[in-house]
Parts: C-alpha cells; sequence; structure tokens
C-alpha cells in the first residue's frame, strides 16, 4: 500500500456531507459529466501536481466544497492567468460547475466529484498557493462536530500542500462553525490569522464571489471570513 493509500485508510469512513445526487442531470448536463468530466478529472493513481496539471499559470488554487459552482467558476474568469482545482461530491453540483466551464470557455479549471478528504493526501507538497473552504456543512449538534471538514487531520493536509505565504480562507454563517474553525487554526503555530479589525473578518473580502446559497442568510449569523496565511518553517 501506498503512503497516500496509507494516509487515506487512517481517516475516518463517516460522510461529511448528505445527498450525493438531487434531481435528474438534463441530457446536456448527463453529456458533460459523462464525456467532459474524464478529460479534466484529477489524476488518482499518484501524485497531483497542480502545476503540471494546468501548467502556465501563475498560480494555482482549490477549492474545496464549491456546491453549484458559482465561487470557483466566478474566479477562473475574473483570473483567466491562474489554476482552478474544485473538488465536490454533489454530482448536481459538479454538473453546474461543468456547465459554467463549457459556457465561460474556463480552459484553467480541472473538477473532481468526491470526498476532498480522499484527495488532498494525493497533492503535491507545496504546490497551491490558495485553498477555500465556503460554507462547508456545518453539522450543528455537539455529537456531530467530528464531522466537520476542518480536523486535525485536514488541517496537517491544507499546511503540507500550501506554499508558504499561501493563503486559507474559510467562511461561514454557523456561529459554532467559526468558533470551532478559530479552535483549530490558532492552536497550530503553522498558520497565522491577519486579520487587524473587525471588519476583516465582517466583511467580505474584496476579491469574494457571493454565491445564490449564501444570499440566502440560512445561518445564524452573518458570514465570517478568515483569511489563514500559512507561515515559513
Amino acid at each position: 500500500m501506498s503512503k497516500t493509500q496509507d494516509d487515506i485508510s487512517a481517516r475516518p469512513d463517516f460522510r461529511l456531507f448528505g445527498r450525493a445526487q438531487g434531481k435528474p442531470l438534463s441530457a446536456r448536463q448527463q453529456a458533460l459529466v459523462d464525456h467532459v468530466l474524464p478529460q479534466i478529472d484529477l489524476p488518482l493513481d499518484g501524485e497531483i501536481d497542480a502545476a503540471a496539471l494546468l501548467p502556465g499559470r501563475s498560480a494555482h488554487i482549490l477549492e474545496i466544497g464549491f456546491g453549484g459552482g458559482e465561487h470557483l467558476a466566478g474566479q477562473a474568469e475574473a483570473h483567466p492567468d491562474c489554476g482552478y482545482i474544485g473538488i465536490e461530491p454533489f454530482l448536481n453540483g459538479v454538473a453546474k460547475a461543468l456547465t459554467y466551464r463549457e459556457e465561460k470557455g474556463l480552459d484553467n479549471l480541472r473538477l473532481h466529484r468526491g470526498d476532498a478528504r480522499e484527495v488532498l493526501p494525493a497533492f503535491k507538497a507545496s504546490s497551491l498557493d490558495r485553498i477555500f473552504l465556503l460554507f462547508p456543512d456545518p453539522w450543528h449538534k455537539k455529537r456531530h462536530a467530528k464531522r466537520r471538514f476542518l480536523q486535525p487531520a485536514t488541517r496537517d493536509d491544507f499546511a503540507r500542500i500550501l506554499k508558504p505565504g499561501g493563503q486559507l480562507r474559510i467562511a461561514t454563517d454557523v456561529k459554532s462553525y467559526a468558533d470551532h474553525c478559530m479552535a483549530e487554526m490558532q492552536a497550530d503555530e503553522r498558520f497565522s490569522w491577519r486579520a487587524n479589525r473587525a471588519d476583516d473578518w465582517r466583511l467580505p473580502p474584496a476579491d469574494h464571489i457571493t454565491t445564490r446559497y449564501e444570499s440566502k442568510n440560512l445561518g445564524d449569523c452573518a458570514p465570517v471570513f478568515m483569511d489563514w496565511v500559512r507561515n515559513a518553517d
């Protein structure tokens, strides 16, 4: 068994997400899933090198749990010089992201349908400039806290695959999740939170793209934006 497989098998086997598929896909979406997704999927038989997958880009960015793909596609469209990778378990979300990619001609975007916990260990060390973890499932109940995406194992993954100076942005509109993230991240000396005033986390960052999901205000607090920077070793 390879090191990557060892890392994955040592992780909890519970799911961090709900349904894997919603309503049936349209014929167009199904065609994109069947024929385009295999061409832009991530190679899972070895190390994932973002620079090799998306060569000639000035930066390489990962979004975990991109939902319907609005933010991911918006970022890829706004920054064509950068390479973007999105991982999402929900088939309908992947299909929507594929549609955005086709309509907007986003050749700087690659997608994978699956559980990001199983993929992060395969990324090459210090290969990403930025990671987005936006509005993940908060798992409100205390007994379900271990299901939250941000845990010591995934925090270790972030520290390993981000370049020194790389940025991790976490956003949530659930107070208990914000508290959870602060506790997890502040305990790790490999990361620094660069906020100097309340508006640094209360207001959306200048480059943030608000999605329809975020606009529904389904949480119990106003959105909180936490930008963490990977310190040099």
